[in-house]
């Protein structure tokens, strides 16, 4: 329990500039405004788009406000803060059932995304949680083309007590996945992690590249559980939810890993991504510790940003 009371703490402290950036100027709309009107609703809407929540996710936020103050006749600007927080968890809210199987099945999760977004890092700090819940994890260093990127990872698999398959620089990365699926069978390994190229810029060869890498899986071990996470970096906002819509169009994402939380003002880019795109957040990184990768839950995510605790808005939690 003390860990995650922890970790909320964290996670608070990690959406300081964003709920600076996002809930300070709704708190001041709410607190001047005497009536609930277009301008009103302008005020909103300019904050929410401003704070990287995305123009689709406001107009729907919104939208459901607007019919939550007609329900319940609200009049007065200050009563509607809780039902916008009601509106942005709805917006949200993926109930995903069985979010998490790869923690109970054999399983192969290839981790796509651009070079700098902290793909590698999260890959170890993943590998190093499922080793430690009793699984028995191994690595494919399949980022053939960027320099050193199989040395990071071989430093990460030291650091999380796991094994490496991997290939010289410039290998093509479908044979490392190859060797790691052989390896993956004849060791009894519950999960495969796999770095990728990131090669965005080019989309035809990206696609290809996991074309060929789909069909090795498919004739190797075609039952194994599969997951594609898309690694982001939340600093960059808008152009993080561009990526997301990117990769989107290459290969199917199942999930995304949200890294650089802590300390960015763009923190509402976790919004626009599951309202906007239907893509579950799966974990979110919010510092540099093993810990501080943790799965993700749009409930604690914004009770944090509003720094709610035991459903109690705390209007005066921070200065605004």
């Amino acid at each position: 329990m003390e860990e995650k009371i922890g970790f909320f703490a964290r996670l608070k402290n990690g959406l300081g500039k964003t709920r600076e950036n996002i809930v300070c100027g709704m708190d001041a709309v709410f607190t001047k405004s005497l009536k609930i009107d277009d301008e009103f609703y302008e005020e909103l809407e300019e904050i929410l788009i401003m704070g990287d929540i995305g123009v689709r996710a406001t107009t729907d936020i919104l939208n459901q406000l607007k019919n939550l103050v007609k329900e319940n006749h609200i009049k007065n600007p200050m009563e509607c803060k809780d039902l916008l927080i009601q509106s942005v968890k709805e917006q949200m809210s993926l109930k995903e059932e069985n979010a998490y199987r790869f923690e109970t099945e054999t399983a192969i999760i290839l981790m796509i995304g651009v070079n700098g977004v902290g793909k590698t890092t999260s890959i170890g700090k993943l590998a190093s949680q499922l080793k430690k819940d009793g699984r028995k994890v191994l690595l494919a260093a399949a980022d053939t083309f960027r320099a050193a990127a199989a040395e990071q990872l071989q430093e990460w698999s030291c650091r999380a007590g796991v094994d490496v398959i991997g290939g010289d620089e410039g290998t093509d990365p479908a044979s490392v996945i190859y060797d790691a699926l052989n390896a993956t069978k004849a060791r009894k390994i519950d999960v495969l992690l796999c770095d990728t190229a990131g090669r965005l810029h080019n989309k035809r060869n990206l696609m290809e590249e996991l074309k060929k890498i789909d069909r090795i899986i498919e004739n190797k071990m075609p039952d194994i559980y599969r997951e594609n996470f898309l690694v982001l970096d939340a600093s960059t906002g808008q152009n993080a939810l561009q990526q997301a819509k990117d990769f989107s169009e290459v290969t199917n994402i199942t999930g995304i890993i949200l890294t650089k939380m802590d300390g960015t003002a763009k923190g509402g880019i976790a919004i626009a991504i599951q309202s906007e795109l239907g893509i579950p957040v799966k974990y979110i990184g919010v510092g540099e510790s093993i810990e501080d990768l943790q799965k993700f839950d749009s409930d604690i995510f914004v009770d944090a940003l509003f720094n709610i605790e035991k459903n109690e808005y705390l209007l005066g939690g921070e200065e605004c």
